[in-house]
């Protein structure tokens, strides 16, 4: 039996189409389609943001201001990075590891992407009591109040 680039060996069973564990992995992910213009721009956002802690680099940082101005039915570009940005370094200072972040042109999102779009979606659909629960299932109690703000701050930009 051979094996494949992701290390699955065909069973026996091989006439079934499967799927190697990283291609399922991938196929369960949600995709940037999958969101509305606001999220993928806040998507976006986090991503440069996101690069900008992992590099050091401000080219990410320039990159995201100019993302924000070029992003139609933005009225307030800096605020929306700012407020972008501040969820992140909350987010951050609260976890053990660092956030992972795909690269901005990815069409595929990381588990904490899907987290953080499901924050947003759910701070944007103003369900009493949800978001709270949703941050606390996220982060925990550590920073719970500052995310929630966070979130709720971003979600009306």
């Amino acid at each position: 039996m051979t094996q494949d680039a992701c290390g699955f060996v065909p069973g026996p069973d091989a006439g079934k189409s499967r799927l190697c564990p990283l291609q399922a992995a991938l196929a369960t992910r949600p995709c940037v389609e999958n969101y509305d213009d606001f999220c993928r721009v806040a998507l976006s956002l986090f991503r440069f943001i996101g690069a900008a802690y992992a590099t050091g680099a401000s080219d990410c940082w320039e990159a995201a201001y100019r993302f924000a101005d070029e992003a139609p039915g933005i009225a307030d570009s800096p605020l929306l990075v700012a407020r972008a940005a501040a969820l992140v370094r909350i987010l951050r200072s609260g976890r053990p590891c660092d956030l992972c972040f795909m690269p901005p042109s990815c069409r595929r999102l990381s588990k904490d992407e899907a987290e953080l779009m499901r924050l947003l979606a759910v701070a944007r659909g103003k369900e009493p009591g949800e978001l709270e629960s949703v941050v606390c299932q996220f982060v925990g109690n550590e920073n719970e109040i500052a995310t929630t703000r966070a979130v709720n701050a971003l979600a009306v930009c």
